[in-house]
């Protein structure tokens, strides 16, 4: 379904794909949500997505509890420089390369 949903609404697809889905009890899911933004466009396809995982699961009886989830806030953008400083830490030899040969990672 997520992938439909990536096809066919890929903001709303951008603003779900950060959740998590735990199992709580046995018919209760607790759905971690990172910001109000995010919950607003998951409710409009709540439903659809609900209905879809309890005909999966062959369990109707299921409750969903929302709870905001403030770890999962922040996403890290990645850039070259960044990648580039994690391999320094591993291999120092390359701070050297990096002096010499000045790389541009911008």
């Amino acid at each position: 379904m997520l992938k439909q949903l990536q096809k066919r609404n890929s903001f709303i697809f951008n603003a779900v794909k950060t959740f998590k889905l735990i199992k709580a009890e046995e018919n209760t899911i607790k759905v971690l949500y990172p910001s109000d933004s995010a919950k607003v466009e998951f409710d409009k396809i709540a439903g659809e997505f609900f209905n879809h995982f309890k005909t999966k699961v062959h369990n109707h009886s299921i409750t969903v509890d929302y709870q905001r989830d403030f770890d999962n806030l922040k996403i890290e953008v990645v850039t070259k420089k960044k990648i580039f400083e994690k391999f320094i830490e591993k291999n120092p030899l390359l701070k050297d390369l990096d002096d010499l040969m000045k790389f541009d990672l911008t």
